[in-house]
């Protein structure tokens, strides 16, 4: 279960909210985590926001290119059928 200790939420940004947050999260990472906090002078809160924020944007597929792709997709579907023999 991740707590935050009040040094490690310090220095949060005051212009965004923020919540509590509590997870599992394997032991080995949570030490590798708090290692590269610590070396570069960061907090654990600041560097697990980062870490999301960044995991949303690889992942998150935006409703634009879901279109284009459809739209590919129909455009090609001739050629999509020949290769599929």
């Amino acid at each position: 279960m991740i707590v935050l200790t009040n040094q490690e939420m310090s220095g949060h940004s005051l212009t965004m909210a923020s919540i509590k947050v509590r997870s599992k999260v394997d032991e080995q990472v949570w030490s590798e985590l708090r290692a590269m906090a610590e070396e570069t002078h960061q907090n654990v809160s600041g560097l697990l926001t980062e870490a999301i924020r960044e995991y949303l944007l690889r992942h998150r597929v935006r409703p634009e290119v879901l279109e284009h792709l459809d739209a590919s997709v129909e455009r090609n579907r001739r050629l999509g059928e020949l290769l599929a023999k």
